[in-house]
């Protein structure tokens, strides 16, 4: 239930960035649950291996690397979806900033509704 309701709430918060930045283009809450459930299959298969692949560079830049990787994981669900649209790196970056945000006050707010 806890992931159904993350899922909702990250789709949402999709749209609002796309509401708050112009970078960020949605077609709708249709097009937001695709793009929430790609960007998080992006975070869980694609990320990690990247994390362990550029850890020398994001060891230099102690850790700022990491919110790059972020905005390519943002940028590239972007690039296999149809109404999704990131307009360039610099949009990524700044939209992924913003729905990382997003999803530290989504995490906060279902753990308190579904304690372990």
């Amino acid at each position: 239930m806890k992931l159904l309701f993350k899922w909702l709430l990250s789709a949402a918060a999709l749209l609002l960035v796309a509401q708050l930045y112009s970078g960020v283009e949605l077609r709708g809450f249709g097009s937001a649950l695709l793009a929430a459930l790609v960007i998080g299959l992006f975070n869980a298969v694609l990320r990690p291996l990247l994390v362990v692949l550029t850890l020398p560079v994001t060891v230099v830049t102690v850790g700022l690397f990491l919110f790059v990787i972020n905005a390519l994981m943002f940028w590239a669900a972007s690039g296999v979806l149809s109404g999704f649209h990131v307009t360039g790196f610099g949009a990524a970056l700044l939209g992924s900033l913003l729905y990382s945000g997003l999803g530290l006050v989504i995490e906060s707010a279902l753990e308190r509704l579904f304690p372990r």
